[in-house]
């Protein structure tokens, strides 16, 4: 995974990339970039893990296009 300009974007085994908003993860977002760059594949390489900031994003997640609980409380999200 890397993050430019705010943007996550992951690199699947299969060759596609996925590109999400950052603020899709609220934690992501308040973390520092030392934090950031603190991450391990998880999940039997299914997911990333952050165990600085306790967050978890995994592939099926990620796929479906689903947030992160405290998102949308945060309201970085409109409503849907």
């Amino acid at each position: 995974m890397r993050i430019e300009d705010d943007t996550p974007t992951v690199a699947l085994m299969d060759g596609r990339t996925i590109t999400v908003p950052l603020a899709w993860f609220p934690r992501l977002l308040d973390a520092s970039p030392a934090q950031r760059a603190n991450r391990e594949i998880a999940g039997a390489g299914y997911g990333i893990r952050w165990p600085d900031i306790g967050e978890d994003l995994g592939t099926e997640g990620l796929l479906r296009g689903t947030p992160a609980v405290g998102a949308l409380e945060r309201k970085i999200l409109p409503d849907p």
